[in-house]
């Protein structure tokens, strides 16, 4: 076969435009979306795409669906779902080290479906860390086969990751071009790829447990960056779990205050408590303990129950009174330093009233690395003083911006909101149905359950406005119309028909199917996953229709391949687990590169059975 088209001038621009792109990406003298915002205004100014559809890129349903989809993750967030997912892992695992892993994995591949992967990764992290703290396993064993599950499971939907939401805008655009007489590219239904994806994230979890465990096993280095638990029971004695004590009527501590009790000997960390029908945190000292009332202590488990039995309390280790309260993204530990101008320097948290005022209960002060945990509500404070708080995160906020100390721990620093759990997943649902739903476009169903959320509080919209990554945004609306240049001019055909002449006639299908994933693979490694699908789809349709074979099926190769890149930094979710992980390049390149050939022979098996 031979190539009849000739390379005009308009096609020489857009090559040149397209080598430019390249080496911009690979020196990376200017970040990404610098890079792809030089592209479009060359686009302009050498007229290759019209000036009234130059910035179409930015109002394309992709992009929407884009920023539909991160604003839904943080709602989510924002209602600890996360943190639920934990404490639910960790029970139903029941402390086995490998089902944990796999059930981790598992659960972070199936939200990837619903939630761009670099937000999915960003909610996973502090889980890892959390089940980290509790199980002594090492991050470093967690994070990156999390990572890699996220990466395979957004293939499970047409919204699960960039590429593949930009896929359906670019095979719409490529029915202007196709040639006459040909069919037009229908845009895939929302779980079209989902056969696909189960077989990904099915592959990944098998993967680890058969061979990539125990090369990361090898390697570990302890890592567990963000155990705030462990940190805090290595430096200050503070360990255990939270128990609820409830007072029965015989009881010697009925009638005595909550100061008294913690000078009790052996007392736990006494963290909050329920009296007349009201549960609150850091109670005050002078607050007086009564029949019924409940108590949430922080300590070890022995030594909680030999407390609870000599002063007549009933132990739960269940907190069904607390749950809400110490929420992790609620409530947690923190760190703070006194700085030399603070107003607290020579009081006391006792004169401050700390609890009471403020809702701050100081747990431990370190000083001139002493760490003390008696009688700290007694001790006047010193200027470089690190005091050991437990509080809600809003209370701890509110503190901190009076800069009369410095909080040093990594906290979330918005506004929690736990008691919209119900009310978010109720409207995630939803807009998952309504997805489903072949009369309602997708973007159109992401952007209603947007709208849900804003209009019952899950998510204000400034916290909406906040939670979109301009960075991803800016990348793909001003690449999409670089894509349509090459289409447009004709580029695409033509490196497609340069491109079937060298290929011998026989070559089966499935060959230059394995050929064009290969190929998008090494664009991706270079140019983003987002650039490659931009480049490769175009040329992949023309390719298809040049020997014969179903466009559809190339374009989707193209961009399941785009995100297989489960070895450098290019892919965003490997470079948000890299430095927590302390993975040097040699242990994602000798665990990595065999996931990702394995990918590679999945999805081209997979799209020609299954599709």
């Amino acid at each position: 076969m031979e190539n009849t088209l000739v390379l005009s001038s308009e096609m020489t621009l857009v090559l040149g435009l397209l080598l430019l792109t390249m080496g911009l990406f690979v020196f990376e003298r200017f970040r990404p979306d610098v890079v792809a915002l030089i592209v479009l205004v060359l686009l302009g100014l050498t007229g290759l795409v019209a000036p009234e559809d130059l910035f179409g890129g930015f109002a394309g349903s992709a992009v929407m669906s884009i920023i539909a989809t991160m604003i839904l993750g943080a709602g989510l967030e924002r209602t600890g779902a996360l943190n639920r997912l934990a404490g639910w892992l960790l029970r139903k695992s029941k402390g086995e080290e490998s089902r944990l892993l796999w059930m981790t994995s598992l659960s972070a591949g199936l939200m990837s479906s619903l939630m761009q992967n670099p937000s999915v990764m960003a909610l996973f992290m502090p889980v890892a860390s959390r089940i980290s703290s509790r199980t002594g396993i090492a991050t470093s064993r967690m994070l990156y086969p999390i990572a890699c599950a996220i990466v395979m499971g957004g293939a499970l939907t047409m919204v699960g990751n960039s590429p593949l939401i930009l896929l359906n805008d670019l095979l719409l655009s490529a029915n202007d071009k196709l040639p006459s007489g040909a069919a037009s590219l229908s845009a895939f239904k929302m779980f079209a790829p989902l056969p696909i994806g189960l077989v990904l994230v099915g592959a990944s979890i098998l993967y680890f447990r058969l061979h990539g465990d125990a090369r990361l096993h090898e390697s570990d280095r302890g890592v567990t960056p963000g155990r705030t638990q462990s940190y805090f029971a290595q430096t200050y004695g503070i360990d255990g779990e939270v128990f609820e004590l409830t007072v029965d009527s015989a009881s010697p501590l009925v009638g005595t205050t909550i100061g008294e009790l913690e000078l009790l000997e052996d007392s736990p960390l006494i963290l909050a408590l329920r009296s007349n029908g009201e549960s609150r945190l850091a109670p005050p000292a002078d607050a007086r303990i009564w029949v019924g009332d409940i108590i949430g202590a922080l300590g070890n488990a022995e030594e909680v129950g030999r407390f609870a039995k000599q002063h007549g309390l009933r132990v739960a280790t269940r907190l069904s009174e607390f749950g809400e309260l110490f929420n992790p993204s609620r409530a947690g530990i923190a760190e703070a330093v006194i700085p030399a101008n603070s107003r607290y320097i020579g009081k006391s948290a006792g004169d401050m009233r700390l609890r009471k005022r403020v809702g701050l209960s100081l747990l431990a002060i370190n000083r001139d690395r002493e760490v003390i945990r008696d009688n700290v509500r007694d001790l006047p404070l010193r200027s470089g003083d690190m005091l050991v708080f437990h509080s809600a995160w809003q209370n701890l906020s509110e503190v901190a911006s009076q800069k009369d100390f410095v909080v040093v721990t990594d906290y979330p620093k918005g506004e929690q909101r736990p008691h919209k759990f119900k009310i978010a997943m109720t409207i995630f649902a939803l807009t998952m149905l309504l997805a489903l739903s072949s009369r309602i476009p997708v973007p159109i169903a992401l952007m209603t359950g947007v709208v849900g959320m804003l209009v019952t509080g899950v998510i204000q919209m400034d916290e909406a406005y906040a939670a979109i990554n301009w960075k991803t945004v800016f990348l793909m609306a001003c690449l999409i119309p670089l894509g349509w240049a090459m289409d447009s001019s004709g580029t695409s055909a033509w490196i497609a028909g340069h491109t079937v002449d060298k290929i011998p006639a026989a070559t089966p299908v499935w060959m230059i199917e394995l050929a064009v994933a290969l190929l998008t693979v090494a664009f991706s490694l270079v140019i983003s996953h987002v650039g490659a699908t931009i480049m490769m789809v175009p040329i992949a349709i023309n390719m298809a229709l040049a020997v014969g074979a179903e466009p559809r099926i190339f374009a989707l190769i193209v961009a399941l391949s785009a995100s297989n890149n489960f070895m450098t930094a290019t892919n965003p979710v490997i470079s948000m687990v890299s430095g927590p992980g302390n993975y040097s390049q040699k242990d994602l390149f000798q665990i990595g590169l065999p996931l990702s050939m394995i990918y590679t022979c999945i999805i081209v098996l997979a799209v020609n059975l299954l599709l």
